[in-house]
């Protein structure tokens, strides 16, 4: 057998499985037979590229010698695929846009984004496995305008090359990439995201809008004052103003990550407290009180509402 036809007959989608973006949870997978060591070493970079999916392109390949992993990614769930070093480019991405246009028909958005089991969707391993052995007999296939689209698509938009320095680990030996990572943890950290916003964490974003907005209507209609007579007391303009100001920095530590988030989030609820403490005279008990609920009330859901913690590490 002549080495040209081996590569032809070696030329093959080895597995493929379909991931949620945001926190690398696999959805469903097809059943993999493979276990040399290179498949095996291929596990150990799809569970890497699962872990990394949100900060990169939705169209990927990463080169790993004998093997190519490719994906797509598509409202938040992301394809992938392990196939032979010379398997067409255009089967591939035509494969896995297969995957994608059945899966986004067979489940919605909601069970997608609500899944909290690894595999939770297992039974469309059934349609991996039979789109997979359609294309590993290209013959077969009877989708030549597709494939001719796609040509053209990947043409224009190629895919996105990663490579193993921006992976992070390359036979075992971590990158530079890596090393620099660990390092600005602190640094990234500020760009964090936040766990997704709750019904209450939304009702206290609004209710502190509204006390900074009495707040700065009134401290106008204090300014008012103190230039019509010399009654006002200057210092009350000052406490509006505060408050307004505590009000509007509550509502962006509920919306973003800083460091020392719920030390400055006290400590704004303190402020608040100190300007309603002094603007007594000019606001009855109903009122204070419902300043200074609110206040704690969006200081509670600060605390509540933390940074997303690592992702698990699923069995990819």
């Amino acid at each position: 057998m002549s080495m040209s036809s081996l590569s032809v007959e070696m030329s093959m989608i080895i597995s493929a499985s379909v991931i949620r973006v945001r926190d690398g949870l696999p959805l469903s997978a097809s059943t993999d037979n493979e276990q040399g060591t290179g498949v095996q070493e291929c596990r150990k970079y799809f569970k890497m590229l699962s872990r990394k999916l949100a900060q990169l392109p939705d169209r990927c390949t990463l080169k790993t010698g004998h093997y190519n992993i490719n994906f797509i990614s598509s409202l938040g769930v992301s394809y992938m695929m392990l196939c032979t070093e010379s398997y067409p480019n255009v089967l591939a991405f035509s494969f896995l846009d297969e995957l994608q246009k059945e899966f986004i028909t067979t489940y919605n958005m909601m069970k997608t984004n609500t899944a909290v089991r690894p595999y939770c969707f297992i039974e469309f391993d059934n349609f991996i496995q039979r789109t997979k052995q359609r294309y590993n007999n290209p013959r077969s296939l009877s989708t030549k305008i597709n494939l001719s689209d796609m040509q053209t698509e990947i043409k224009l938009r190629p895919p996105y090359q990663i490579s193993m320095y921006e992976l992070g680990s390359a036979n075992g030996v971590t990158s530079a990439f890596s090393v620099d990572c660990k390092g600005a943890g602190k640094i990234s950290s500020a760009h964090q995201r936040l766990e997704p916003a709750t019904l209450s964490g939304i009702v206290a974003f609004i209710l502190s809008l509204l006390c900074g907005a009495l707040n700065l209507i009134r401290g106008f209609h204090a300014i008012e004052s103190l230039l019509q007579s010399d009654g006002e007391d200057f210092n009350y303009i000052i406490a509006f103003f505060l408050g307004t100001a505590a009000c509007l920095y509550q509502c962006y530590l509920l919306v973003y990550y800083t460091g020392w988030r719920n030390v400055k989030s006290f400590l704004t609820l303190g402020l608040i407290c100190l300007c309603n403490m002094y603007l007594y005279e000019l606001r009855n008990l109903w009122q204070l009180f419902f300043h200074v609920t609110v206040g704690a009330f969006v200081t509670l859901q600060i605390w509540l509402r933390q940074a997303q913690g690592k992702a698990p590490d699923y069995d990819v």
